[in-house]
């Protein structure tokens, strides 16, 4: 396909999948229990951490972890004492244990009481072509309290070449905003134009069978590639095709 039918292709699936009814099978569906804008940006990030495997058991550990918030977020962050942090001791998805939970608690206390909370966390530049320094800059902070060396692989650094799949997703959740209230839109410090395309092994897939995509690791250096060629398809928001990679790859197996 020339650039005009990818585009014209894309458009049509972006717009069948940008909808209120793939909230409910979505991770972004657990952030959308929420009003207020911090408990939605904390439950967001910490969905979007555990985001990896089934959707069912993401799903189903996500609530976990916010019952155990008492489902009040930004209050709980605020709020929670050491004896608070002992619940979380048995929480588990995958290689995220009880320890990882209890520093990303803690560490996201520490942001929320001295650092402005995540979106502060995530300050960009305006002259950063996208967010790939303010995502660097951010993990630095988060793990300024101590902890393990091992729950570092939980925040990813485009740094070392990571894709950062997870927090690419959470910043599209946080600063796309349309007509269809899928994402959020409640960041305003970034623009949607320097987001970049998260990428895992369905996107990235449909993305290579499209020509989108040349290189074959599935790291930072392609998910800028990817991102590049979104932008010359629409250069203000190129994010807001993942609906349809990701869709194409999941749902349709294309």
């Amino acid at each position: 396909m020339n650039q005009r039918k990818i585009k014209d292709f894309l458009e049509a699936k972006y717009l069948q999948y940008n909808q209120p009814d793939f909230i409910f099978t979505d991770p972004i569906s657990i952030p959308h229990r929420f009003k207020k804008k911090e408990d939605i940006e904390i439950s967001a990030f910490l969905t979007a951490t555990i985001a990896w495997g089934q959707r069912i058991t993401i799903l189903k550990n996500a609530r976990q972890l916010l019952s155990l918030m008492d489902d009040n977020p930004h209050d709980f962050i605020l709020n929670f004492t050491n004896d608070d942090l002992k619940p979380f001791e048995k929480f588990c998805h995958r290689t995220f244990n009880g320890h990882d939970a209890q520093f990303f608690l803690t560490s996201l206390q520490n942001i929320y009481r001295h650092h402005d909370g995540l979106e502060g966390l995530f300050k960009i530049k305006k002259k950063d072509k996208n967010v790939k320094e303010a995502i660097s800059h951010a993990r630095k902070i988060f793990f300024q309290p101590d902890h393990f060396k091992r729950t570092e692989k939980h925040f990813s650094d485009p740094k070392q070449k990571s894709a950062s799949k997870r927090i690419n997703m959470f910043l599209r959740w946080m600063v796309r905003k349309d007509k269809n209230g899928v994402d959020f839109g409640i960041w305003k410090g970034i623009s949607p134009a320097q987001l970049i395309c998260p990428l895992d092994v369905h996107s990235g897939r449909v993305a290579r069978k499209l020509g989108l995509l040349k290189r074959k690791q599935s790291d930072w250096q392609a998910a800028e590639e990817l991102t590049a060629k979104l932008r010359l398809l629409d250069p203000n928001d190129p994010v807001k095709y993942d609906f349809a990679l990701f869709g194409l790859g999941v749902f349709e197996k294309f």
